[in-house]
């Protein structure tokens, strides 16, 4: 599959020039389709007084209570600023030429700092070369095309966080190159293809460099039209659509040689391990109701990995496969209620290690400013299943406020 993912990216790269003369209009098209993130506004801007340079600087922040109670454990409330991030995006010397920064503080996105290890402030910092509407180049680091939920910004979620199958089978951030080709037309039949080639490691890596590369492809195919206002890259119908659309997404990945338990994420491997991933999910909208759904799917041939230096310690690849279904409702007055149900089952030589895990969630939104100022309240029931049959059961009840501009 190699070869083949990098011919793609070669043909690509050889045909844009043919495209190279149309400029596109930002003022139009302003949303960066390598950098899904959920804009309502325009942040605060600035343009030279020759166009020739202009900046965009954007912030969010979840602030967030959760009351959680689990089994073998006392209950407890905890109060936190789960995402606290900061944005920059423009363009230099010509519109089609833009990049897009992206810094996160909060303790949940930088992570607990650890000797020798690198600090996780830097989310995004990509360059882009859009000679047209169609085609869309970006080198640095940003999310790889992946399922649909994950690429979608997390201030554009219908719940306070992703499901539990984005948490383990996602592929994330990653720095690379990637090439897309976008055909999007609101009254036609329309279709996107994105493809990257990347470290594998995950974002802010540098450690053990190798010669072991990450493939993806994604395709997407929207055989109603497009979404209104870039209705692909939030959940829920604010749009309103007046029409039904729908999104039908497939993405293959493969992770040559992989060091971290996730590819992109997780603890690093005693060994290393080729790691592939299938994601496939599905969008539907239409008059306020919306419907996501999506599979996810990683295999290895050996997830397991030995400390030489102590064959008793393990670490492993979280192997399996998992399924989402969401549904929700958008009343004419804003707001809206969200059902999600899923299951998690890990690959059968981890079966002893890992349990099989369902989740049912409930929940309620208030939009004051669509996603950018928004109140949210849900109950979760987390059910977990060993392979003794025993159970480990728990609930939490979160409040949460986002912000943004």
């Amino acid at each position: 599959m190699k070869p083949l993912f990098t011919l793609a990216l070669l043909l690509c790269l050889i045909t844009i020039p043919v495209f190279g003369q149309t400029v596109i209009d930002t003022e139009e098209d302003d949303r960066f389709p390598g950098l899904p993130y959920y804009s309502y506004g325009s942040g605060l801007g600035m343009t030279t007084p020759d166009s020739t340079y202009q900046m965009n600087i954007r912030f969010r922040v979840q602030s967030r209570a959760t009351f959680s109670d689990y089994e073998n454990s006392d209950p407890v409330i905890e109060g936190v600023v789960r995402r606290l991030r900061l944005r920059f995006d423009g363009f230099v010397g010509d519109p089609r030429f833009l990049y897009a920064i992206q810094l996160s503080f909060a303790p949940g996105d930088v992570g607990q700092l650890t000797e020798g290890q690198n600090i996780n402030i830097i989310r995004d910092a990509m360059l882009y070369y859009r000679p047209n509407r169609h085609w869309n180049i970006g080198f640095g680091q940003t999310k790889l095309p992946g399922n649909r939920q994950r690429v979608n910004s997390s201030g554009a979620l219908q719940l306070t966080d992703r499901s539990i199958n984005n948490a383990q089978f996602t592929i994330d951030r990653d720095f690379g190159l990637q090439v897309y080709f976008l055909n999007e037309d609101p009254d036609e039949f329309s279709f996107n293809i994105k493809t990257a080639v990347s470290n594998g490691e995950g974002r802010n890596w540098t450690q053990n460099p190798d010669l072991n590369l990450a493939y993806t492809g994604r395709l997407e195919i929207m055989p109603l039209g497009s979404f209104l206002r870039g209705g692909m890259f939030f959940e829920g119908d604010l749009a309103r659509e007046q029409t039904p659309k729908l999104l039908l997404g497939g993405t293959y990945h493969f992770n040559s040689q992989a060091q971290r338990s996730g590819g992109q994420t997780g603890t690093q491997l005693f060994s290393q391990r080729d790691l592939t991933s299938i994601l496939l999910d599905a969008m539907f909208k239409f008059r306020g109701f919306a419907y996501q759904g999506a599979w996810m799917n990683r295999v290895t041939d050996n997830p397991l990995t030995f400390n030489p230096n102590n064959p008793s310690e393990t670490r492993f690849v979280f192997a399996g496969e998992g399924m989402d279904h969401q549904m929700s409702y958008l009343s004419p007055i804003d707001v809206e209620l969200v059902a999600r149900y899923s299951i998690q089952t890990p690959q059968s030589s981890l079966a002893n290690r890992i349990p099989e895990r369902e989740q049912y969630t409930l929940g309620i939104t208030k939009y004051i400013w669509e996603h950018s100022l928004k109140l949210q309240l849900e109950g979760t029931y987390d059910k977990r299943t060993f392979s003794n049959n025993s159970t480990n059961d728990g609930y939490y009840v979160r409040f949460q406020v986002e912000l943004g501009i």
